[in-house]
């Protein structure tokens, strides 16, 4: 089972927690990656960033270092960066959220999750590794909902 990552845009009627329940998320995560300051008023046309059920088994394997020593453009980066923001490591400034790019925030996010997972100095250097990047479970990017 993969996770499905996708835009939503709220149509009239929509209410945060049937949206919730149509993507099998929470409310309370709907409001954080998507920066809503009301929960009870959602403007029609809102695009939201919404995902779906995971699985043990949707996670992406560890693509090796040299994957993120380069300028990389990839859905799985987009998808660490969904990730990142779930666990509270997120150097992305809203509106701005995580796309397929591998860049200097991407890096920085990371790094702030290194170092929630207790790495220091260069353990903490925002390149994944392979016990951090387990630990953090990826969902593979499913684009068959964009």
């Amino acid at each position: 089972m993969k996770t499905q990552i996708t835009h939503y845009t709220v149509v009239k009627g929509d209410t945060l927690s049937a949206i919730a329940a149509r993507f099998g998320t929470t409310v309370d995560q709907l409001v954080e990656w998507n920066h809503i300051a009301d929960r009870d008023r959602i403007p029609i046309g809102l695009d939201l960033l919404v995902a779906g059920p995971q699985s043990s088994e949707s996670y992406v394997p560890f693509p090796g270092a040299g994957f993120f020593t380069s300028t990389r453009d990839d859905p799985i980066i987009r998808s660490m960066g969904i990730r990142l923001i779930q666990e509270y490591c997120s150097a992305w400034l809203p509106p701005e959220e995580p796309t397929s790019l591998w860049t200097k925030t991407a890096r920085e996010s990371y790094a702030m999750w290194q170092r929630k997972l207790g790495y220091q100095g260069s353990d903490a250097d925002g390149i994944p590794g392979l016990t951090s990047w387990t630990k953090l479970r990826v969902p593979y990017f499913d684009n068959e909902g964009d």
